[in-house]
């Protein structure tokens, strides 16, 4: 309070016996502003909101959606330096959701006051942030913009929790400029791995280039088809290749049913390398 700072709870923390109008204006009120910089600042927000409808009404009486806006409605109020968001969409439905992370961003860009965002979402974290602190059992693992955070994972932590579907993991030893798995090779020259070293490679569903059919040429793996999944305008592909299952995602068109041979490509300059104890070699 005394720092300017305003926090919007995950579970909206309205007063129940108080209308929407009093809930946003009761941190104004406890300050001894006057009645009508309070009104003007209520209308303000509510505005903001689109939520000048619902000022006279009672929590219980409104949606989730709408006890959110009135939460972050009460922060807007006070005209803080730095607002506190923590998990506020954790809540409500899927399509809510969307909804409500474009009118966060929408009221970040009109306010231009800092915004620390606490989820466990990485698509709000991704879609939000300007920058992202990735954290791991209270330690921070990886601060950075988007694009480097997903682009340029610290760690193996990082890597597979930044992105939807999460990457694969490929368990082995380089040397060389070679990657060795149990029961296939990975060329690595162009991943800057040259070096060697235990641990595992990484890869992105949808880095994977997937052929019908038995392996043709140099650089490609046998696989077979377990799963095929269409989602639309894509096809997950959940595939086995040896000892290791992995996901690709390939176009809806990509004909494949459990049990059809595959060819898998992983294109060098894709591969992420972690050593033995998950840190990024590459």
């Amino acid at each position: 309070r005394e720092r300017g700072i305003a926090m919007v709870f995950q579970d909206y923390a309205l007063y129940p016996h108080m209308s929407v109008a009093q809930n946003m204006s009761f941190g104004l009120r406890l300050r001894g502003l006057p009645k009508r910089e309070i009104e003007a600042r209520v209308q303000e927000a509510a505005s903001i909101l689109r939520i000048e409808s619902l000022l006279e009404r009672m929590p219980r009486a409104l949606s989730g959606g709408q006890r959110q806006r009135v939460a972050i409605g009460r922060a807007i109020v006070r005209k803080p330096e730095v607002f506190l968001f923590d998990e506020p969409l954790s809540n409500l439905d899927a399509k809510l959701r969307e909804e409500m992370r474009v009118e966060i961003a929408k009221l970040h860009q009109s306010l231009r006051a800092t915004v620390i965002y606490v989820t466990h979402d990485q698509v709000e974290a991704m879609t939000l942030a300007s920058r992202i602190a990735v954290m791991n059992g209270g330690l921070l693992q990886q601060v950075g913009a988007p694009a480097e955070v997903f682009s340029r994972p610290a760690n193996r932590f990082v890597a597979g929790f930044i992105g939807s579907p999460a990457m694969n993991f490929i368990e082995g030893k380089a040397a060389g400029g070679v990657f060795r798995a149990p029961s296939f090779e990975v060329p690595l020259e162009a991943s800057g791995g040259g070096g060697s070293f235990s641990g595992a490679i990484g890869i992105r569903p949808d880095d994977i280039v997937v052929r019908s059919g038995a392996p043709s040429g140099t650089g490609e793996i046998a696989a077979t088809v377990e799963v095929s999944e269409l989602l639309g305008r894509h096809r997950n592909l959940h595939v086995r290749m040896g000892d290791f299952r992995l996901l690709a995602v390939v176009a809806s068109e990509f004909s494949a049913k459990p049990g059809d041979p595959v060819s898998l490509r992983f294109p060098p300059e894709r591969l992420h390398l972690f050593d033995a104890g998950g840190v990024s070699a590459g």
